[in-house]
């Protein structure tokens, strides 16, 4: 990974995708310890690299999940809006999350997805919204199977990662002409 700052005309975000549930009706799917995909896209005006993780969440992998959560620049909790059980093991993610992390909040949204079955919906929208409001997060449901909310999902992560860290580390002033061609761009490769 290389991290160059001040970086005003792009955006490295590393989110991970805690997906608490097998989506069945998908005969395909193959629920590995983790897929990673790269996208990149411009949200508000602003370049962005998304390194996406999906853990899938299976707790047979707890110690490999902590890893991630440590690396992770924002988080995207989704249950199944039709499994109970998944949407009951989002608070334990979360704490989790804030526990590695050693912070009271991070960057977060919960997403309720398989919106598209509402004929077979367990958890009300409602009970998201309030979950939501418990864990001080945005709430969005969505379908990956129609691709409804699944990239503004994304983006909107990317804008909450955006201010979390403008508010952390806000910018400095710009630096002189003069102090700029003394010190050149500080790079850290890892």
């Amino acid at each position: 990974m290389q991290y160059c700052a001040p970086c005003p005309q792009s955006h490295f975000c590393h989110i991970i995708v805690f997906l608490n549930y097998v989506p069945m009706h998908y005969c395909n799917y193959d629920p590995t310890i983790e897929d990673s995909y790269t996208k990149q896209c411009v949200i508000d005006d602003r370049a962005a690299r998304l390194d996406i993780l999906d853990t899938a969440g299976q707790e047979e992998f707890g110690a490999m999940r902590e890893q991630y959560m440590r690396t992770g620049e924002g988080f995207l909790l989704v249950f199944s809006v039709t499994d109970r059980g998944s949407f009951e093991e989002i608070y334990k993610f979360q704490r989790q999350i804030l526990r590695v992390k050693d912070r009271d909040e991070f960057p977060m949204i919960l997403i309720g997805n398989k919106a598209d079955l509402d004929h077979q919906r367990q958890v009300t929208q409602e009970e998201g919204q309030q979950l939501a409001r418990q864990l001080k997060v945005t709430y969005m449901e969505a379908s990956a199977k129609i691709r409804m909310n699944v990239d503004q999902a994304f983006h909107e992560l990317v804008r909450v990662i955006r201010k979390f860290q403008e508010q952390e580390c806000p910018p400095s002033p710009e630096p002189t002409r003069k102090e700029k061609d003394k010190k050149g761009c500080h790079c850290v490769i890892f």
